[in-house]
């Protein structure tokens, strides 16, 4: 399991330096294409807080599962 999140944590990495990099690009590209640069940056700022979200949902319903199969095996 420790892999799987070792692989979505890169990822995850590898999603936001190419949502920055697009931010950029598009920031330099001019007003033309300021709707692209908008979504660019709302993505970079929500990606983040989705992704923490996720891992905290994660986090619950494995500990709750835990906390029941030990409950259970009594």
């Amino acid at each position: 399991m420790k892999k799987v999140q070792q692989i979505l944590a890169i990822l995850g990495i590898v999603l936001l330096v190419g949502l920055y990099l697009t931010t950029l690009i598009l920031a330099i590209l001019g007003k033309n294409f300021f709707p692209m640069f908008m979504a660019a940056l709302f993505a970079s700022m929500a990606l983040p807080v989705l992704l923490w979200i996720y891992g905290f949902v994660y986090k619950l319903v494995k500990k709750k599962a835990q906390e029941t199969s030990d409950m259970e095996k009594i």
